[in-house]
């Protein structure tokens, strides 16, 4: 099989599965088993392949066509300029994420301490720290797996931070200058909808945000002021049509300067206090 017959088939196969970006993902599996990049693809589009090329590609298109997120199967996601190590275990980093990020950078002043909910991968308190390097990083969650990725993808970025097993806060000591939080948030009646890369491969307990969405948000916002120093804030990655709801229920706390934050696509996306 040529260089340009594995691609071609590859891109079938993942397109009669009913795979949206047949194509990318096609290329995308094939440059990284055969290790080449599309200029050397394109000179040697005609050559054949070595065998265990082909059987390798054949392995991972047919896991793809399962539906099986692409980064499941290469085993790292891009966010915010860095890479991270996914797995089953943990939530494929998103693009709308950065924008909690973004938002949490424009706060944040060296010596802050900064504690993540839900950190699942790690990618958001990481991410904080790769960019404000005097900044002390607190990662909690449930999952024991999620934590294993979360403490490689520090050292895989070269950044030092804490993380440990809560459930929410519960588990949590101390004060913080921010907390930072992307909890589930999917309307449980709304997940069996979803594609099938989320609804049967991502981890179930990071997307269920249990009858109306909105459990977790309640849940931190609870007990977010008794962890929070003078002046500190709270940010939530939201929904898009939860804003209000969320916005709400930090103003009935007691936050000020209660905010919703939009993202590039002008959809509400993070949800801003302080107290």
């Amino acid at each position: 099989m040529t260089y340009r017959e594995a691609n071609e088939k590859g891109r079938e196969i993942l397109y009669r599965a009913g795979v949206e970006e047949a194509k990318t993902d096609a290329w995308l599996l094939l440059s990284r088993v055969c290790k080449i990049d599309r200029t050397f693809y394109y000179t040697h589009a005609e050559e054949r392949m070595d065998v265990e090329q082909v059987e390798q590609f054949v392995r991972v298109i047919q896991k793809r066509a399962e539906r099986i997120p692409l980064q499941y199967i290469t085993g790292e996601q891009e966010f915010m300029g860095l890479v991270f190590h996914v797995n089953s275990s943990v939530l494929i980093p998103r693009q709308d994420t950065e924008t909690l990020v973004e938002e949490a950078l424009k706060r944040i002043t060296s010596g802050m301490r900064v504690l993540d909910l839900c950190t699942g991968s790690g990618c958001i308190l990481i991410s904080i720290l790769k960019n404000a390097p005097e900044v002390e990083g607190f990662g909690y969650d449930i999952s024991k797996q999620a934590l294993i990725v979360a403490k490689e993808n520090a050292r895989l970025n070269g950044v030092s931070a804490v993380f440990e097993r809560s459930d929410l806060l519960e588990q949590v000591s101390g004060k913080f200058d921010m907390i930072v939080s992307n909890p589930p948030y999917i309307r449980t009646d709304e997940i069996v909808s979803l594609m099938p890369e989320v609804s049967q491969f991502e981890p179930l307990l990071a997307l269920d945000g249990k009858e109306d969405g909105l459990y977790y948000y309640r849940k931190i916002t609870q007990k977010a002021k008794e962890h929070l120093n003078s002046g500190g804030m709270l940010l939530f990655e939201i929904g898009y049509d939860q804003g209000d709801a969320v916005s709400e229920m930090l103003r009935t706390a007691g936050f000020e300067d209660v905010q919703v934050i939009k993202d590039l696509t002008r959809s509400n996306r993070v949800v801003y206090g302080k107290v």
